[in-house]
């Protein structure tokens, strides 16, 4: 979920000291690994999957439409793909250019939504439509780190996390009702797909949740498990505690660590994923599909002069890796739609924002992007391939003469 601002490191780096002496915390019984590929939390069927899987058992929405419904995939035409990175307060320029490209009235409504991190928490908003941008503003402009975690001095004794992030879970408790999963759940039977990615620690492996299946089980802990979800999807690794996924094996429970989807992925589409919506051979079906990616970071080189300390240089190097990570990401996920036929079109933070903040979850900050996000949405300069490939790449926006949506 995060950019590892200099708090942020001083966080991880203490949690390798502090966690070695802490008293033991609540003890888990680990999944068994012969067992992880083949199960899902208890009451629940074919709700997720592996995220590097090169052919999973994946269920299309075609597979199983509720009755009276009539999936869209049904119908031959172009589909529209959105991904969103992870980024921390950096998911306010997502959230921004989102509702500023809904504004303008040219925002398609998307056939497949996936979201990591920062992004998961966009996701669902994004992925109902217009009607929910009111509230991405709000989530990203009205509150700042005290909504997100406080900081808890007695839980490193406790050896779960460093922070308590009772107030992030609150506010996903807050904004995702009822009434928001049923909205998914009738989405989903209509054809249209939205994942959220977690990293199960155990296997140290992504994990793609089918929230339109959670939704639509009409299980009394179906909402549960959907926030949950998001939560383990926001979460950072010895910041925030892990989540804990109950499954049962036989007779026997178990939990899984869910974390930051991030840890595996920064930004994903799958093949598996593109599976979901064709409900067919994806390189026909997927031919001429728009996909948009939103990397809520910079993807360019930023020079900044590093201190000769242990914090500063172990924060440039990490910071550094995370920025390079992403970029494979999206270089994984261009080669996917070139295989595929799919158009491909990548928004990120721009080389000019100049505002700064070392406080996590600054509000001042997480405004000032929003706004900045907001004002490029409505003509927003799509790049169509990764850093590094631009030179002879083109800009175009879509929607335009060049590149019509349908």
């Amino acid at each position: 979920m995060y950019r590892l601002s200099a708090p942020a490191l001083l966080l991880v780096l203490g949690a390798s000291l502090a966690l070695a002496g802490c008293a033991a915390i609540e003890p888990r019984n680990a999944l068994p690994e012969a067992s992880a590929a083949h199960i899902d939390p208890d009451g629940f069927h074919n709700i997720r999957f592996w995220g590097d899987e090169a052919a999973p058992a994946v269920v299309s929405p075609r597979d199983d439409p509720a009755p009276g419904s009539s999936p869209r995939s049904a119908v031959r035409r172009q589909l529209n793909l959105l991904a969103i990175s992870g980024g921390a307060e950096d998911g306010a320029f997502g959230a921004g250019l989102l509702a500023g490209w809904g504004d303008a009235g040219n925002r398609p409504d998307f056939d497949l939504v996936t979201g990591v991190s920062s992004g998961a928490l966009i996701a669902p908003f994004a992925f109902l439509g217009r009607v929910h941008d009111a509230q991405l503003r709000e989530i990203f402009t009205q509150y700042g780190r005290k909504d997100i975690f406080a900081y808890n001095v007695p839980s490193l004794l406790q050896g779960s996390a460093l922070v308590d992030d009772s107030p992030l879970s609150r506010l996903i408790e807050k904004y995702i009702d009822r009434d928001f999963v049923r909205d998914v759940a009738e989405e989903r039977r209509k054809g249209r797909v939205l994942l959220i990615g977690t990293t199960n620690l155990d296997a140290q492996r992504p994990v793609l949740w089918d929230m339109g299946r959670i939704a639509a089980s009409d299980r009394p802990d179906a909402i549960d498990l959907f926030r949950r979800v998001l939560l383990a999807s926001a979460t950072l690794p010895g910041v925030f505690a892990p989540v804990r996924i109950k499954v049962r094996v036989g007779d026997k429970d178990y939990d899984e660590l869910h974390v930051d989807g991030g840890i595996t992925r920064q930004v994903f589409i799958a093949p598996s994923a593109l599976r979901l919506v064709s409900g067919g051979p994806v390189r026909s079906t997927m031919n001429g599909a728009h996909l948009f990616v939103i990397r809520n970071g910079r993807v360019d080189p930023q020079w900044e002069p590093v201190n000769e300390n242990v914090v500063s240089i172990t924060q440039r190097s990490l910071s550094t890796l995370i920025k390079n990570q992403s970029i494979g990401d999206l270089y994984r996920i261009y080669s996917v739609a070139r295989q595929d036929g799919i158009d491909f079109n990548l928004a990120s933070i721009p080389s000019d924002f100049a505002v700064r903040t070392d406080e996590l979850f600054d509000q001042k900050y997480m405004t000032a992007l929003f706004e900045r996000g907001y004002q490029m949405g409505a003509h927003y300069p799509w790049i169509k391939s990764p850093p590094g490939l631009q030179t002879v790449a083109h800009r175009s926006r879509p929607g335009s003469a060049d590149d019509q949506i349908r």
